[in-house]
């Protein structure tokens, strides 16, 4: 009647799996955790008060204070994440227009500054004609 029960766990194969998943989730836990101290310090609405307010509730509490944090914040939480991203492409866009030089020119200070190219000899005909008609279009 003693007889041994294999268990899963006792395998080693579901053993490695099993101690992925919990890595897994704690670098989730910690991802999500780090996620949201910088929502709360990157809030410009919330005042100083708010936001140690939420800080100590999260390191305190932390499963209750994230919970709460996602359920109270989480929408305007995502609301701030892609502003964000909108103003950091804005950034990039104008950086690179001003970098290479067509903020501003029209298509005859382009052609002009192609004709000067081809007469120093940088250009061939058939290059300075293709890239007249990319300007043109």
């Amino acid at each position: 009647m003693d007889r041994y029960v294999p268990l899963a766990y006792d395998y080693p194969l579901l053993g490695a799996f099993w101690t992925t998943m919990w890595i897994f989730l704690w670098v989730l836990w910690f991802f999500l955790l780090f996620r949201i101290i910088g929502d709360i310090f990157s809030d410009h609405e919330l005042g100083g008060w708010g936001k140690a307010g939420w800080i100590i509730f999260v390191i305190v509490l932390p499963f209750l204070g994230v919970f709460v944090y996602i359920c109270a914040r989480g929408k305007s939480m995502g609301e701030r994440s892609v502003a964000q991203m909108q103003a950091q492409q804005e950034q990039m866009d104008s950086y690179i227009r001003e970098t290479a030089g067509t903020k501003g020119s029209s298509t005859a200070e382009q052609l002009a500054k192609l004709s000067e190219i081809k007469a120093r000899g940088d250009l061939s005909e058939a290059e300075f004609q293709a890239a007249k008609e990319k300007l043109l279009r």
